[in-house]
């Protein structure tokens, strides 16, 4: 069965990103599907959003600003629950991936109910690599995914994930985590609850200015933790 375009829902959580998300909306200008752009900052970045969607008739955009701050895991999750067609996904907002890519791991879904793009698998393409202050903090924080959850996943972090919309709404609600831990909790309640997720080698290039630095890596263990003590009887 072949996933087509027209219906597949893009979502991106876009906090503060009015400096790097008009590269990524240029890509999206021949895209068929539906986007959703989720804004929780306190910058222009909606505004850069709808003037897009003003100058592109055709492009399917859908902005939806938030006053409070939603996290990473809520503003992906208020995207996600607004889809309406049989696919949907979601991308970061600073272009390290692109919308080919996410075409490419669409095509997957006829065979499984997500797909996980990963940069740490044989095939991958990764022109700009991390830091390496960075790579570290991600394999380490693979690590303690795999010990505390059993994930066999090598990329549970990667910001390009594709679902089958029925599978990922019916475990959303379930998915306490609102930060970046938020990726690892909605692979292991769709793990557990027995749909089929992949993992595929995925076109990724670094962007600087990342929102994840080493505050960040520490608050994202604190919350694996909190997650791992959610899923105890």
């Amino acid at each position: 069965m072949k996933v087509r375009e027209e219906d597949c829902t893009i979502v991106i959580p876009a906090y503060n990103e009015v400096g790097r998300i008009g590269g990524l909306l240029d890509g999206l200008a021949a895209y068929r599907g539906l986007v959703i752009v989720v804004c929780d900052g306190d910058d222009d970045t909606a505004g850069v959003v709808r003037a897009f969607a003003e100058a592109h008739p055709s492009c399917r955009m859908e902005c939806r600003e938030y006053k409070e701050r939603l996290g990473k895991g809520g503003g992906v999750t208020a995207g996600l629950m607004r889809a309406e067609t049989v696919y949907v996904g979601f991308m970061d907002a600073d272009g390290s991936t692109t919308i080919p890519e996410m075409r490419r791991l669409f095509s997957h879904l006829s065979d499984a109910d997500g797909v996980i793009g990963s940069r740490w698998i044989e095939g991958a393409c990764v022109p700009v690599r991390q830091s390496m202050g960075r790579q570290v903090q991600s394999r380490l924080f693979n690590l303690f995914v795999r010990i505390l959850f059993a994930l066999p996943f090598y990329d549970t972090q990667c910001g390009a994930k594709v679902f089958r919309t029925k599978a990922v709404q019916a475990v959303l609600p379930s998915v306490q985590s609102q930060g970046f831990e938020f990726d690892v909790e909605l692979l292991w309640q769709m793990t557990r609850q027995g749909f089929v997720i992949q993992e595929v080698p995925i076109r990724w290039e670094d962007q600087p200015d990342s929102r994840v630095g080493s505050t960040t890596g520490f608050a994202m263990l604190k919350g694996l933790v909190k997650v791992w003590f959610w899923r105890l009887p």
